[in-house]
């Protein structure tokens, strides 16, 4: 089964300093149909202002991922990391037993651009934690690069949940595809550009959703970067 969501049907909050596009019911957006997608919860794509940003708040029992497409994200937790998070990161916070943070948009003049994803865990009650990698473009170009895992495997960013996410970028011929385990589901979201993935004609924006599908094929992309979720049912 496999099932388009639009861009334009997703959830959307405007705050001024924020513009936010929720894939899933997320804050004041309630949506029965899209309460998440196996353990994925979250994916936010959210815009951030200049001089602006989310102020110290907390979370506990969540995977949380940040993916920065513009700009720099700067973070700022209880455990005493102090970064910044610029385009081609991958940041995973394990909030655990809980876990304060903030994230800024320092720039004076540049929005930043980024996506908040949330997995839920598959271990509770374990210590916050924090990881942050590059994977550079040559890394993902024309191929599905595995970013965050269970067992870090290829150097990717570790999370406590049944999960694997991957990243890539496919312009013209390039294609790349991931064979999924029976009983599994999937999604792959677009970030940026247009794509096909399995036979879909997607765009900035637009998620397919698979369930109990044997593969994810993704083909004739133009400018495309897209994430793709290996999800437990």
């Amino acid at each position: 089964m496999q099932t388009v969501r639009r861009s334009q049907d997703r959830g959307h909050a405007d705050h001024g300093w924020l513009d936010s596009r929720h894939s899933f019911s997320f804050a004041n957006y309630y949506d029965p149909e899209h309460m998440g997608w196996g353990n994925l919860r979250v994916i936010n794509e959210d815009r951030i202002a200049p001089g602006t940003g989310f102020g110290t708040h907390g979370h506990r029992d969540m995977e949380i991922i940040s993916y920065v497409l513009q700009g720099n994200l700067a973070h700022k937790d209880s455990m005493g990391n102090v970064k910044g998070i610029p385009p081609g990161d991958v940041q995973r916070m394990s909030a655990g037993t809980g876990v304060m943070h903030s994230e800024f948009n320092h720039a004076p003049q540049q929005v930043t651009h980024f996506l908040q994803i949330w997995i839920e865990p598959d271990v509770t009650g374990i210590a916050p934690g924090y990881e942050q990698k590059s994977f550079p473009d040559e890394d993902k170009r024309g191929r599905l690069r595995l970013v965050a895992s269970p067992d870090a495997a290829e150097g990717s960013v570790k999370i406590h949940a049944d999960a694997r996410v991957y990243a890539g970028l496919f312009d013209g011929d390039e294609a790349a595809q991931l064979v999924l385990a029976t009983g599994r589901k999937a999604y792959v979201h677009v970030v940026r550009g247009d794509v096909e993935a399995n036979g879909q004609l997607l765009h900035a924006g637009d998620a397919l959703m698979l369930d109990r599908e044997p593969l994810v094929q993704v083909r004739q992309g133009r400018q495309a970067e897209v994430l793709v979720f290996d999800l437990a049912p």
